[in-house]
């Protein structure tokens, strides 16, 4: 049986060969093919020029009208000090002439005589001390003279006063509203950026930070325009009340020439009794 079927006994004896696996083969890669791109954050770029020319131009109008008022503001406050500084400055030069000159009078005709042509206000008191004298040459009561003579002088530095002072309210108006219309301006600038940021969806400080650096230029010009209008507001109140001062000295001076050509008018009668 063994040789009847000598095949089978030798497929029996023979081992089976295992079944070969296709492996995949690397391909490899094309000498042209193109590197694959890289993403790369962008850099974020400013949609603004932030020099504060740029920042005014490309403010909303409310903000802008703002700035202008606020740059104007400015300007009439240089104006004005400009010229105040030289109104004061010759009005000061002008009242220590005059009292020098009216030191060197004895009487208060001779000090009308003097400032008969004078424009100032040294010349308005010794005008008014000779007017007030000639129209109660015939009173009695010397008392009351005086009394007449110190409220006309009063009423002259009154004005003087006012003189000077017309045209620095507008200072102590800028110094205290230039602020707040600054601050309006940084408000209505930083809800528009807000409601920019609303609207792109997005709070890239690259986004954010134009609207923003707008709305704080009110401010800052709202401080420029208020602090020199407060400085110089006060340089004018001491200086108006150092001319105060001056004139009072001045019409003091008169004041006590009006007593002693008073007392020359008591005293002449007697003298001529006497003699």
């Amino acid at each position: 049986m063994l040789l009847a079927n000598p095949v089978a006994a030798f497929a029996q004896a023979t081992p089976r060969a295992a079944p070969e696996i296709d492996m995949p083969q690397p391909v490899a890669p094309a000498a042209n093919a193109a590197p694959a791109p890289v993403a790369v954050d962008p850099e974020p770029v400013l949609p603004h020029d932030l020099s504060p020319i740029g920042m005014f131009l490309a403010a909303d109008r409310i903000v802008k009208a703002v700035m202008i008022g606020l740059a104007l503001a400015s300007v009439v406050t240089w104006s004005v000090w400009l010229a105040k500084a030289l109104e004061m400055l010759g009005a000061r030069r002008s009242l220590r002439r005059d009292m020098r000159a009216l030191r060197e009078t004895d009487s208060l005709h001779e000090a009308g005589e003097r400032f008969r042509s004078g424009k100032g206000d040294v010349a308005a008191l010794a005008s008014a001390a000779v007017n007030e004298l000639r129209r109660s040459q015939n009173a009695m009561n010397h008392e009351g003279i005086k009394e007449r003579v110190a409220s006309l002088f009063s009423r002259i530095e009154a004005g003087a006063a006012q003189r000077m002072t017309r045209g620095t309210s507008i200072l102590a108006t800028i110094g205290s509203t230039g602020p707040f219309v600054g601050l309006f301006g940084t408000v209505w600038g930083i809800m528009n950026s807000f409601i920019g940021i609303s609207k792109s969806q997005t709070t890239n400080l690259a986004v954010v930070a134009p609207g923003i650096a707008e709305a704080l230029l009110a401010t800052a010009l709202g401080l420029v325009a208020a602090i020199p209008a407060v400085i110089i507001y006060n340089m004018f109140a001491r200086s108006i009340t150092g001319y105060r001062g001056l004139l009072s000295d001045a019409s003091a001076e008169l004041m006590r020439m009006v007593s002693r050509d008073l007392d020359r008018l008591d005293f002449a009668p007697r003298r001529r009794a006497a003699e």
